[in-house]
């Protein structure tokens, strides 16, 4: 995969990547704890996170600091740390709040926000739910849950909590992001327009920042779909369920299809993209304009990635059939690309839940599929598809349902927590939507559990997913591509938040076996991350 995958829309994350390169530490120079934490909030205020961040650092760490002063320092401290993606950090401060002030409510929502940091999605929504039932009208613990609601795709709550969220704290431009994502999921892009443009009306950092010019870029994309319904489907279309047959090349899935009338073209399956992805080439001759431009990020030297989103009038898979598709336009490619990127599409990405087959080469989905297997995961999609892994036993991580991706792998991030690591990193080659990532490697000796499914004494890909957590928020444990989901069928619900696996008759639960037999060059991903818009 290379990305986490792409489209857009959510609270922080916005903040969290442009932050990072305001680097204006300020020195103590001799000031009061109070004036540091009023020079602190002032940096915060104007979206100087990293600035911020020093502030209440050395305001706290004065030897004549009271404590409600100390606290407050803290909390700064934690969001600052969030907010230029210090997820590690935040954490390690966010534990040692938590233990001091373990009944305050800001110290119980950012516990939550740190675990949410870490992939720990059912772990921060007990945390939000806890904060609620102290202070029911706290804003950041409304926000959290609205994201945390998101993810389970229990958008009606959610968009009740942001809402709240945006009620009780009018001025802060932060909450009207988590707005604008919940209706945009909910395909009310006209409100979710509304929503950002109240987030730029009460942004109160540099009016030239690049957080501004992308949002405004979002509004452009939202707006081209006025007088249009997004996903546009017919009744009897709608309420059926599809299939398709696939062929598999190169480890990807690719089935057929059309965009505006054209002749059949390969789709690569690609739930790693979180909206359909298409080249530049195919846009210009069918018709679809770009509407607005976006950065993005994935595996790869080159990290950040220009790329446009436009709209597709009509898109037909099989017996699919739908309109008013938002899609994200590759351009330009990547250079010394060692195969062509192909357009790629998800179900998911359409609000469908879809299963494959990989034994008889079927691809099905549809709005409502009660699905079941072997081995249930929960699964949680925010932005991208994730379910819960463990590595070595005790470190729990977040890992990407990629059928676009090739291999298992786990972060660069997620190597370092281990405490036992294997002696010996075999270099590998691995091109990404963002290029070649030359510091990637091969990691011997790992044990992965995705509930009874286990990899003992495996080789695992080491990736640098640094750039897409950035924009997702969130620090991505790893990705399971087709490696692993090729040996089941493999079911994706939307409806119940699951990830089902059923095993061929015979087949292990385990797997002792290395993936790879040598370190050949990968291509990991269709498609890159888009920055929130």
């Amino acid at each position: 995969m290379d990305k986490a995958s792409q489209r857009s829309r959510v609270a922080w994350a916005i903040p969290l990547v442009l932050a990072a390169g305001q680097l204006l530490w300020a020195a103590s120079d001799g000031q009061s704890p109070d004036s540091l934490l009023q020079r602190a909030d002032q940096f915060f205020s104007q979206a100087k996170y990293s600035d911020a961040a020093k502030s209440y650092e050395q305001a706290r760490a004065q030897a004549n600091s009271p404590a409600g002063l100390v606290l407050r320092a803290s909390i700064g401290l934690v969001r600052s740390l969030l907010r230029v993606a210090d997820f590690a950090g935040a954490r390690r401060e966010a534990t040692g709040l938590i233990a001091k002030e373990p009944a305050n409510v800001d110290a119980i929502v950012l516990d939550g926000d740190t675990l949410w940091s870490l992939g720990l999605f059912a772990e921060a929504e007990e945390r939000y739910h806890e904060a609620l039932k102290a202070a029911p009208d706290d804003s950041h613990a409304n926000q959290g849950l609205a994201r945390a609601l998101a993810a389970r795709r229990q958008l009606e709550e959610a968009l009740v909590r942001a809402q709240h969220a945006v009620a009780l704290s009018p001025e802060d431009h932060e909450p009207y992001y988590t707005l604008a994502f919940v209706y945009e999921r909910l395909g009310r892009f006209a409100d979710a327009s509304v929503a950002l443009q109240q987030a730029v009306a009460h942004f109160k950092g540099n009016q030239r920042s690049d957080e501004l010019l992308l949002a405004k870029s979002q509004i452009r994309f939202l707006d081209a779909f006025r007088g249009r319904e997004p996903f546009l489907t017919e009744p009897d279309i709608a309420s059926r369920t599809h299939t398709v047959p696939f062929r598999l090349e190169n480890d990807k899935i690719i089935v057929r299809g059309s965009m505006n009338g054209s002749p059949m073209l390969d789709f690569v399956v690609d739930t790693g993209a979180e909206m359909t992805v298409i080249g530049q080439r195919n846009a210009d001759r069918y018709g679809i304009v770009p509407a607005g431009n976006t950065i993005s990020a994935g595996i790869g030297e080159a990290g950040i990635r220009g790329l446009s989103v436009g709209r597709m009038d009509d898109f037909v898979i099989g017996t699919y059939h739908v309109r008013n598709v938002p899609v994200l336009i590759k351009n330009p490619p990547p250079r010394n690309m060692p195969r062509r990127e192909s357009e790629s599409f998800s179900p998911l990405s359409l609000g469908l839940s879809m299963t494959i087959d990989y034994g008889h080469h079927m691809l099905t989905f549809g709005r409502h599929l009660d699905l079941h297997g072997d081995t249930e995961l929960p699964l949680y999609l925010y932005r991208l598809a994730v379910v819960r892994g463990m590595i070595n036993g005790q470190t729990p991580a977040s890992f990407v349902v990629d059928t676009g991706g090739e291999v298992i792998s786990i972060s660069t991030a997620m190597a370092s927590m281990l405490t036992t690591r294997p002696a010996r990193h075999i270099p590998l080659k691995v091109f990404g939507s963002s290029g070649w990532d030359r510091d990637a490697f091969l990691l011997p000796g790992l044990d992965l559990a995705f509930d009874r499914i286990r990899f003992e004494n495996f080789s695992t890909v080491v990736l640098n997913l640094r750039a897409p957590s950035v924009l997702l928020g969130f620090e991505l444990g790893g990705i399971v591509g087709h490696r692993f989901l090729g040996r089941y069928t493999v079911g994706l619900d939307l409806d119940r938040g699951k990830l089902t696996l059923t095993a061929p008759p015979g087949a292990s639960a385990s797997l002792r076996a290395d993936p790879l037999a040598s370190p050949a060059p990968l291509l990991l991903s269709a498609a890159p991350l888009p920055t929130p818009r």
